[in-house]
């Protein structure tokens, strides 16, 4: 397996000369199927190689929905979120149904949250605003569930005003 030989991060300030990074992570799965189903796409029991990341625009709304599965007869999974807290708006068990579930999201006290549990065979829904610029690591709390493609990566780019940008690199970073 080829590793890459920069980190997102350091690729990151030098606007990704080693292509160690895409930008096309998906906005939505790339198969849909019934998530809760006993019986899982064989397709889907091996998560792909690839470091795709998605970009945000500083100060953009971003939703999440994160939606538990049956694959190996599926658990909880603690979801956590470096460099931001979240509001959890909604969660449910079942899929995810996009034109029914959102009429019942709490947008009017929802908790503030850094982890959360997606229910096995159910959905929990997030929302945060892309305000700290830089690059940060979203990912399962099991680590083994990581290395299985548990993960993704945020790169919020730097606002206008000084105060929005990400802090340069410090001298020694290698």
């Amino acid at each position: 397996m080829q590793l890459p030989k920069t980190d997102i991060l350091q690729d990151y300030y030098r606007r990704n000369i080693n292509a160690s990074y895409t930008t096309d992570f998906p906005d939505n799965p790339p198969l849909a199927y019934n998530y809760t189903e006993a019986v899982v796409p064989t397709d889907l029991r091996r998560p792909q190689n690839g470091t795709a990341v998605n970009v945000l625009e500083f100060n953009s709304e971003v939703e999440l929905v994160f939606q538990g599965t049956n694959i190996a007869n599926g658990i909880d999974h603690p979801m956590h979120l470096h460099g931001y807290s979240f509001y959890v708006v909604g969660s449910g068990f079942g899929n995810f149904n996009r034109s029914r579930d959102p009429a019942n999201y709490n947008l009017v006290d929802p908790p503030l949250m850094e982890t959360i549990a997606v229910p096995r065979n159910g959905w929990t829904a997030i929302r945060f605003k892309a305000n700290n610029p830089g690059v940060w690591f979203m990912h399962c709390h099991f680590e083994r569930h990581v290395s299985w493609g548990m993960g993704m990566v945020f790169i919020v780019k730097d606002g206008k005003r000084p105060d929005e940008k990400m802090l340069p690199p410090p001298p020694d970073m290698p």
